[in-house]
């Protein structure tokens, strides 16, 4: 049990999602012009990609940490399974896995490790201070969120336009989501004495913001269909645009706990397609790949 609920807090459950995105993000966006069995045998890049894990999961335990109080109110059930490990064992788990991190970024480049560095002090000061606040907790945690994967831009030095265009996508509906997350949590940001936007502004002013950035996500969508060529991933994102038309009707008829947990469930749902859709962009990689697995 306490195993399980180690996996719980860690978020067990999204990790390989992580590591499917980094690399199909390397193979079809951030280095297309290498041969995707170089990328996947590229020792360097699996470092990379398993620190970056190790990183982010570390992450979780300190925001679960931080958030014990909260989540007893706003996810009772989760959080009697993750108080299974001891406050003492998840900081002891985080030191190691933070460790860990770092010497093995170190071998890759000093200039790594201190990546990696950097970015491991910027979730804990995101969960110790930064979320407590509106806006500057909802930008930060988006901008963490799509963090690693500009790490491996770096390790591959390719700065093309389209790479930018997915990425303010991406971090669009990770930050639509974010706040979603402050209505689905208001009634423990209250009782902790988070400054969130829902609860500073009220949840009207909250679902505005919230509307203006979905309908924003017009913007790079546009930009990725009309001046670059992303394939048969055209689909994902007229598809995507459907369902974003949805949620906003949906938002504002949204009113409780189980309603908002609803909408954070379809943009989840939409980010993890969307992962899954990167190989659309160029199908017959997975067929020749096929092919000299089968020689």
């Amino acid at each position: 049990m306490k195993i399980l609920s180690l996996f719980s807090v860690v978020r067990g459950y999204n990790i390989p999602v992580i590591v499917l995105a980094q690399y199909l993000s390397s193979i079809f966006i951030l280095a297309p012009e290498k041969r995707a069995l170089d990328v996947l045998l590229d020792w360097r890049l699996f470092i990379i990609v398993f620190v970056s894990t190790l990183t982010i999961a570390s992450g979780y335990i300190i925001n679960n940490f931080y958030d014990s109080e909260k989540d007893l109110i706003n996810r009772p059930n989760k959080s009697m399974l993750d108080r299974l490990v001891s406050q003492k064992t998840k900081l002891q788990v985080y030191f190691g896995l933070n460790f860990l991190a770092t010497a093995l970024a170190y071998i890759i480049s000093w200039r790594a490790a201190l990546f990696f560095a950097v970015y491991i002090f910027l979730i804990w000061f995101y969960s110790h201070k930064l979320k407590k606040f509106p806006i500057i907790g909802n930008l930060t945690a988006s901008l963490l969120a799509v963090l690693p994967f500009f790490g491996i831009l770096l390790y591959f030095k390719n700065f093309y336009h389209v790479i930018f265009a997915h990425a303010t996508f991406l971090f669009l509906l990770i930050l639509i989501r974010e706040m979603i997350k402050d209505l689905e949590n208001i009634k423990g940001d209250i009782a902790n004495d988070y400054q969130t936007i829902p609860v500073r502004f009220g949840e009207k002013i909250s679902k505005q913001l919230i509307t203006v950035l979905t309908i924003s996500t017009v913007i790079p969508v546009f930009i990725l269909i009309d001046r670059f060529d992303v394939g048969y991933m055209d689909i994902y994102f007229y598809i995507s645009l459907i369902v974003l038309i949805f949620f906003i009707l949906k938002l504002w008829k949204s009113q409780t706990q189980n309603e908002y947990v609803q909408l954070h469930i379809i943009l989840k749902s939409l980010i993890v397609a969307g992962v899954f859709c990167i190989v659309l962009i160029d199908p017959s990689v997975l067929l020749n790949g096929r092919t000299v697995l089968k020689i």
